[in-house]
Formats: C-alpha cells, structure tokens, sequence
C-alpha cells in the first residue's frame, strides 16, 4: 500500500527528535497535525494511499529547540514541499540542528 511517512532525528544531540510537532498538507488540505514519538517518528504513515499531487511537510523546529532551551534558533518552520505519484509511497526523513537541516527520499 503507498504511503507518506517521516521521522526527524536532531543532530545537536545525535537523538531522534522526539516531541516534534508535524503537519502534512496535500491537495486536499491538512492530512496530519501530529507531535513524533520517543523515537523520532509519527508512529503510523501520516497518509495512506495518498492521492497524486504536491504535499508539503512543515516541521517545527524552531518551538522544538525553544522548549530545549535554544533561545533564538535560526530556522522556525522547515518546510518541505514533494510531488507524489499515484501508488508510490514515500519515506520523508529530516535530519536537523537549530541552523541546517537535510532530508531525501527514504524507502
């Protein structure tokens, strides 16, 4: 079954980033509104067979880094915005710091 699904680690302290707050949005509005879990994840895909078409996941880093202590983080809202193709699944990690982040097309 296709998918979408992510995890985010935080590269500051090598841990998974664990109470990250998640959205996904799609072409028919908000899908997920969701906090990972201990391990860095959402638990279960954010969408199951999602329809083609332009998503965006936005990660709140910036209120994640504040509530760790991280006065004044460089990045707020990493958005990411992805086009899905009709029975392909996608696997949308991000790895993160308060000023960089990098992410790709995982399996």
């Amino acid at each position: 079954m296709a998918k979408i699904s992510t995890h985010a680690l935080d590269l500051t302290c090598g841990r998974p980033a664990a109470g990250l707050a998640v959205r996904l949005t799609g072409p028919d509005g908000l899908l997920a509104d969701i906090r990972t879990d201990d391990d860095g994840r959402c638990g279960k895909p954010l969408v199951a067979d999602p329809a083609p078409g332009d998503y965006t996941l936005e990660f709140s880093v910036g209120d994640y880094f504040r509530a760790r202590g991280t006065d004044s983080p460089f990045l707020e809202v990493v958005p990411i915005r992805f086009r899905v193709a009709a029975g392909e699944s996608y696997h949308i990690p991000l790895s993160f710091t308060p000023w960089a982040y990098s992410t790709y097309r995982g399996s």
